[in-house]
């Protein structure tokens, strides 16, 4: 997987096919499907790969999961129209070579159908036909807890990284939610959604330990989520990641919060620049992407990058 070139005139052909054929972006979903499509089923997976290539010879794997309970359920939604600004940010702009993009949802491993779905690592359009077989199954087991943990240890033991066997570089992995994961990666549950058999549990510190050596991980908690702001989910995550969790408060920001992590990530931009560039392909989320990236900057910096998006810096708490 991963061959090939992202096409905005590919991406745009197909949209206006749906939008002529009265079809819907997530149609495997709005058709009634209820169980894990074959293609991002992820019972017996040995590796989900980011390769690098003849065509792409210096990979940036970069995986993004989001929930799909209650009202998370609307995020691949908002992703699936703004996917040429993210490429374009990514490519265009330089934030990252040879980008790979992996899509995946998180449900609750104790009673959804579809607990845990993951897609390819693409370089192409095929990145917008996986986000088009998600289950959006709207479910979830309440208790302001989802099977984030699952997601973890999938991605900790089941990927492999090009750019990290061969340069020593993590990706990035994005978890897009508003729950906590269980304390614990249950053995059960691994083995009826991945198939692996575990002696015994793995706590989701250690799992996520396990992870770091492969990815940079960010939790994203928008603000329109259900349990937006709330101090036993934050805490939890931040004792979890630090300064990488990440605030939103507009969840059609979440491509360009994205890119410009990246972008960050890579030392190809600062947030000043950043946000310059978001207002020059005609994004207005620069206000949004610089409040949520601010603790990832020095606040002088941020000061600055939100002056250049006209919102609100002088008095903010950063």
């Amino acid at each position: 997987m991963g061959s090939g070139h992202w096409s905005t005139d590919v991406y745009s052909a197909a949209a206006n096919y749906r939008a002529a054929s009265g079809k819907s972006a997530f149609a495997y979903s709005d058709s009634g499907a209820r169980t894990v499509h074959p293609d991002l089923d992820p019972d017996g997976v040995f590796m989900r790969e980011s390769r690098d290539s003849d065509e792409h010879p210096f990979t940036t794997p970069i995986a993004v999961l989001f929930d799909v309970t209650g009202s998370m359920g609307n995020v691949p939604r908002v992703l699936q129209t703004k996917l040429p600004q993210l490429l374009g940010l990514l490519t265009r702009k330089n934030y990252a070579v040879d980008p790979q993009i992996m899509f995946g949802a998180i449900g609750d491993a104790t009673c959804d159908r579809a607990p845990l779905q993951i897609g390819q690592f693409e370089s192409d359009n095929r990145m917008d036909d996986d986000l088009a077989k998600i289950v959006l199954e709207g479910g979830g087991g309440g208790q302001k807890h989802e099977s984030y943990e699952l997601a973890l240890y999938f991605m900790a033991r089941h990927t492999i990284l090009d750019s990290m066997v061969n340069r020593g570089r993590r990706g990035y992995l994005f978890i897009i939610g508003d729950e906590m994961p269980y304390p614990r990666v249950k053995p059960r549950e691994v083995k009826a959604v991945i198939g692996d058999d575990l002696s015994e549990p793995i706590s989701t510190e250690a799992i996520l330990a396990e992870l770091k050596r492969k990815y940079e991980v960010y939790y994203i908690l928008p603000t329109a989520a259900h349990h937006s702001g709330d101090k036993e989910v934050l805490s939890r995550w931040r004792k979890l990641l630090g300064q990488n969790v990440l605030e939103l408060d507009d969840l059609d920001a979440v491509c360009e919060t994205i890119a410009l992590t990246v972008g960050l990530g890579e030392d190809a931009i600062d947030l000043e620049e950043g946000i310059a560039d978001l207002t020059d392909v005609g994004s207005r989320a620069g206000g949004s992407v610089g409040r949520a990236l601010a603790p990832l900057q020095r606040p002088s910096v941020v000061r600055s990058a939100l002056e250049i998006a006209g919102g609100p810096s002088g008095n903010q708490r950063l």
